[in-house]
């Protein structure tokens, strides 16, 4: 789009910019195909719900919802900066894992800095690194699909600013090991940010080579969590970054002043200190999960195991990628197909509660079989 002057109103890497799509609500299955049930298995979200303690936590917030909210959601910041060892200076929230990105990507990129991260993962990553203009390098996955850390590094140059993991990935549901995780923080200069994304750290429990961040004394690593997966949380819009100090106080200056809302603070301290609900919230998972990978097996399905809350299906090609996942929309299970994340050809199940994996096995069962 051009003026009479010939100068373009929208810069060129808005225009050329690839926006995320999100994947299709249970309203929108119901009104397009009408089917008598609905799992939505799409979108990586807690099918469990979140904690009951959240309702009393929004009833008492609602009294205050005329002011604004506290700018550093001081409980909430306190409470995660105890359990995790850090001070609250350590903490920054936010309206999720993907708003913290864009402060990411406002806070510290110069001109003509780059980024570098794998081809396959989250595509936030991708969009607001996109917004700014930054140049992003994809490094391709193994072919086990998981980040190619000697290649990552070997990828970053004098301009390397950042370098974005997600730990365990979007949307592989596999992960970079302790000796990976260590060998490649021993090649990365001291300058260049390392942003490990563990939005789904939850899930990762007892998974012995699984390398926590934040045990790691290193000033450029960025962690990032969220409240929308194991809390069950995704439609308040909570998530937080621990790093070095100097670098949490200079994103203070470029988030939103009023993030996360009022209501979403409270649902997030609520959900926090409830461990029974985490507890179960995890196990469910995990039973689900197990069970998926028996169905697979017996199905003759080829799929990459997953320390997350879902399972990466690898289908032959892009065309019964798509084929099958329109299939099983139309019997109202709402699945992922991954291409935005560079995997034409997979597909993303999230792992549901017991009845949502009974209709989803069986609606599998009935479109395999046609």
């Amino acid at each position: 789009m051009t003026t009479k002057t010939g100068k373009p109103l929208v810069p060129s890497n808005i225009e050329t910019l690839k926006p995320y799509v999100a994947g299709k609500t249970i309203a929108e299955v119901a009104d397009l195909y009408k089917p008598t049930k609905i799992a939505k298995l799409a979108s990586n979200e807690n099918r469990l719900g979140c904690s009951p303690k959240v309702k009393n936590a929004i009833d008492e917030a609602f009294k205050e919802i005329q002011d604004y909210p506290d700018p550093v959601a001081r409980k909430l910041r306190a409470a995660i900066a105890e359990r995790n060892g850090v001070n609250s200076e350590n903490v920054l929230l936010a309206s999720g894992s993907e708003s913290i990105i864009s402060i990411l990507c406002k806070t510290f990129f110069l001109n003509k800095e780059n980024a570098v991260t794998a081809d396959a993962t989250f595509v936030g990553f991708f969009v607001q690194i996109g917004v700014r203009g930054v140049h992003l390098k994809r490094i391709p996955m193994t072919p086990d699909y998981r980040y190619d850390v000697k290649a990552i590094a070997n990828a970053i140059d004098e301009h390397t600013k950042m370098v974005y993991i997600a730990n365990p990935n979007n949307p592989t549901g596999t992960y970079i090991n302790k000796e990976e995780f260590e060998w490649f923080m021993q090649q990365v200069p001291e300058d260049v940010l390392v942003v490990m994304d563990e939005a789904y750290f939850e899930y990762t429990k007892g998974v012995e080579d699984y390398p926590q961040a934040l045990d790691y004394e290193y000033d450029n690593i960025i962690v990032l969590r969220t409240f929308s997966k194991a809390y069950g949380l995704a439609g308040f819009r909570v998530g937080y970054a621990i790093a070095n100090e100097e670098l949490i106080s200079n994103m203070m200056k470029t988030k939103l002043t009023f993030e996360p809302t009022t209501l979403g603070q409270a649902a997030a301290l609520a959900a926090y200190n409830d461990h029974e609900f985490l507890q179960k919230s995890t196990d469910v998972v995990e039973e689900s999960k197990q069970r998926l990978y028996r169905f697979f097996d017996e199905q003759n399905v080829n799929y990459v195991k997953s320390i997350s809350n879902s399972v990466m299906m690898v289908l032959p090609s892009e065309e019964e990628a798509i084929d099958f996942t329109q299939s099983m929309l139309e019997k109202g299970v709402i699945l992922r197909r991954i291409n935005a994340f560079g995997l034409p050809n997979c597909i993303r199940i999230t792992v549901g509660l017991s009845e949502e994996m009974d209709h989803f096995e069986q609606s599998f069962l009935e479109v395999t079989k046609k």
